[in-house]
Formats: structure tokens, C-alpha cells, sequence
């Protein structure tokens, strides 16, 4: 877990960097672009895993029977985009935030445009001449820090053994 927490201030580092440069930067509190348009399952690592898993067993019955619901759903969907089965729609919100994925911590903040992973308003406002300081393709150094922090697994594979367990 050290390593993942260290990865973590490292992210959370560069994010504050960011938003204290750029306070018109478009991710921020009320944006869930990106939770509700994945393009694919994620996959966190067995670290990442355990630091969510805390922020799951703190939540209430309630609430982890909506994301059943919405794991059910989302391990047999076909269509994309998906729709982050953590994501409390109402809100918009992510009730485990404080124990969020790297992935979530990171994009839109570190890209890699030609793995498709970057907001598209950003890009948008990059190709009209806004935030012309974006660095595109720095999110490799994230995936190499992930590497070491053990097994890689879908979040819906992770989460239907947890709750399986329980």
C-alpha cells in the first residue's frame, strides 16, 4: 500500500498544481463526464482494489445494493459508453471519492491521446486555442508506477468476489 500511496501524493500533487494555476481547468466538483462515459470496464490493481474496498464497507446497505444493481448491469453491457457503477446519479457524485481508483484521480489531469484517454471538452478547448499548456502523453509514468501493485483485475470481477465474501 505504500507505494500506492505515495503514487497518490505524487497525483494529488500535480492536480492541486493545476487547479491552483488554472482555476477555469473543467474537472472539478459537479463534473461526472467521465463517470458517465467510459469506454471500458475499469481495471484497478489488487492496491487500488483494497483502498476501494475500504471506502465500499463504509457505505450503507442501501446504497451497496443500488451498485449490485448497477455491477449486474454493467458486466453484461454491451453498449458504450458505461456508466461508472459507483457514480450515486442523483448527486453525481462518488460516494467512495476518498478511495478512488488512480484512473479516476487522474483523468483528465494527466493524458494520453492516443489511448483515447483525455476529456474531450478539454481536447475541445485545446484545439480552439485554450489551455495550450496541456502536455498530452504524460500518463505513462502513471501506468508504469501502477505496475508494481500487484494483480490487474476488472472492477466488476474485484467487486462480485467482495461482495461474494460477504
Amino acid at each position: 500500500m505504500a507505494a500506492l500511496f505515495r503514487l497518490l501524493a505524487e497525483v494529488d500533487r500535480r492536480v492541486a498544481s493545476i487547479r491552483e494555476n488554472r482555476p477555469d481547468w473543467l474537472c472539478g466538483k459537479g463534473c461526472d463526464g467521465c463517470c458517465q462515459r467510459l469506454a471500458e470496464i475499469p481495471q484497478l490493481h489488487a492496491a487500488e482494489w483494497d483502498l476501494l474496498r475500504q471506502g465500499l464497507a463504509g457505505l450503507t446497505p442501501q446504497h451497496l445494493q443500488q451498485i449490485d444493481a448497477d455491477m449486474a448491469a454493467l458486466a453484461s453491457q454491451t453498449v458504450r459508453p458505461l456508466t461508472c457503477p459507483l457514480l450515486d446519479r442523483e448527486s453525481g457524485a462518488c460516494p467512495v471519492y476518498a478511495q478512488r481508483p488512480v484512473a479516476c484521480r487522474t483523468y483528465g489531469f494527466y493524458v494520453q491521446r492516443d489511448k483515447g484517454v483525455y476529456c474531450s471538452e478539454i481536447e475541445a478547448q485545446v484545439d480552439a486555442g485554450a489551455l495550450s499548456d496541456v502536455v498530452w502523453g504524460n500518463h505513462d509514468a502513471v501506468d508504469q508506477s501502477l505496475a508494481g501493485l500487484g494483480e490487474r483485475r476488472l472492477l466488476t470481477e474485484w467487486y462480485a468476489e467482495w461482495r461474494a465474501e460477504r
